[in-house]
């Protein structure tokens, strides 16, 4: 019997799905750290108003780039925060999506939100470029 993708698996896809995004979009980012748990915090999913832990996949944490100012005393890098159990959960519901497209597409979502985009623009975004 397989065993599931483990935490440095899923880091691996992300790091490669990043690797493959254009370059100029990588260096409009700046730094994003990439961090990759079963499951997002229970305080954090309480601050979220969400009750069950499989339905967050993602996460940005960061002052994102509409916001950042070069005054900032000492600026953190962008967080992007990818939840391995809920993304295989998903990823074994839908049957239809490999696996590194899908840490891609939680990937690219949560690193819009650096770039001050809303979920709404997000999926507009990704319809256009179906």
């Amino acid at each position: 019997m397989p065993l599931a993708p483990s935490l440095d698996d899923l880091a691996g896809l992300a790091e490669a799905a990043w690797a493959r995004l254009p370059m100029a979009f990588r260096q409009a980012a700046g730094p994003v750290v990439i961090r990759v748990l079963d499951f997002a915090e229970p305080a954090l999913l309480d601050e979220l108003d969400i009750e069950d832990p499989f339905e967050l996949t993602g996460l940005y944490h960061g002052v994102d780039l509409t916001q950042a100012s070069v005054s900032d005393p000492s600026p953190r890098p962008a967080e992007v925060f990818l939840y391995r159990r809920p993304i295989l959960d998903e990823w074994i519901e839908r049957g239809d999506v490999a696996l590194a497209l899908l840490v891609e597409h939680v990937l690219i979502h949560e690193v819009g939100h650096h770039f001050g985009l809303s979920d709404a623009d997000i999926d507009d975004i990704e319809a256009d470029r179906r």
